[in-house]
């Protein structure tokens, strides 16, 4: 019997792993190799805390955990296919089942895509789906964002302040944001509109990157290149929740409905942390203060058991 089990390899579920295993809880922590995060597919991080020279996605997961490992944590590579119980909990692996007292869920979530191989392609070099992360290194070049939603309007502004040029590139002839937010944006002198145009191909080379893209026109079909730096998508992202599905409650969306002030899900002993429950911030540090906040909780959960 497992006192604490960690689902997810991320900042939030190695975050999680570290203070748990030095309150002596021995957690356990499960993901699939082929379950990469979104640091591990990031290239340069410049706004995480303790790294004034920057540092690549992969090197924080991998210092993360041998930071954990050093403190007790265990790991191991299986994927989570199931929850059941009521507590203690069952997790149904491929490798078997593993009972546990408490579980941190931290599997993250993953950005929409297109779907198109140039994207995946040029992902990490000019293709990206964080403009809070990634905006800085555009400064006074031309990029664009896909969208047509409030994030992606809101990104589109926030983009300004770095690139000289911003084209927001919607497949409608009407942006699905809030009015307040469209009338902003179609407002705002630093941001073109173009209107019904799906991206049909990302365009790019080894050394500069993505160089820009052919767009088709979906009122005339017809084709066209735009060229520009940045490739931000803005279309949402998928929380990893669809294995929770039944038992624990989740908005609309699927992102997993905690607590206000707190880690704690809809059952007892459950903690969820990380971009699989926030849909406003979905930063690395942020998920990594949720991994902190999800083993106290756990840990107090455990104490007040005993």
């Amino acid at each position: 019997m497992q006192k604490v089990t960690i689902i997810g390899h991320g900042p939030a579920g190695l975050t999680a792993a570290i203070y748990s295993a030095r309150a002596g809880l021995e957690p356990l922590v499960l993901s699939s190799s082929a379950e990469l995060g979104q640091l591990d597919q990031t290239t340069d991080v410049e706004n995480f805390p303790g790294f004034p020279e920057g540092i690549m996605g992969p090197d924080i997961i991998v210092n993360m955990h041998k930071q954990a490992e050093r403190f007790g944590a265990k790991f191991k590579a299986s994927h989570v296919s199931e929850i059941t119980g009521s507590g203690p909990y069952t997790l149904k692996t491929e490798s078997g089942d593993i009972e546990t007292e408490t579980v941190i869920v931290a599997t993250g979530a993953k950005p929409r895509r297109l779907g198109l191989e140039s994207e995946q392609k040029y992902w990490g070099q000019g293709v990206t789906a964080c403009a809070v992360c990634d905006g800085f290194f555009y400064k006074d070049l031309e990029i664009v964002v896909i969208g047509g939603g409030d994030s992606a309007c809101e990104e589109a502004i926030y983009l300004t302040k770095f690139a000289s040029k911003v084209t927001l590139i919607h497949r409608r002839d009407k942006l699905r944001a809030s009015k307040v937010m469209a009338d902003k944006v179609i407002a705002h002198p630093q941001v073109d509109i173009l209107w019904n145009k799906n991206v049909k191909e990302i365009l790019g080379n080894e050394d500069d990157g993505v160089t820009g893209a052919i767009l088709t026109d979906s009122v005339t079909n017809e084709d066209s290149t735009l060229n520009f730096s940045g490739f931000f998508l803005s279309i949402g992202h998928l929380p990893n929740t669809d294995f929770l599905d039944g038992f624990l409650d989740r908005d609309e969306e699927g992102y997993v409905i905690v607590q206000s002030g707190s880690t704690k899900t809809s059952k007892e002993g459950i903690f969820s942390a990380g971009d699989l429950s926030d849909k406003v911030y979905r930063q690395a540090i942020t998920a990594a203060g949720q991994g902190c906040m999800s083993a106290i909780d756990a840990e107090r959960y455990i104490a007040e058991k005993e």
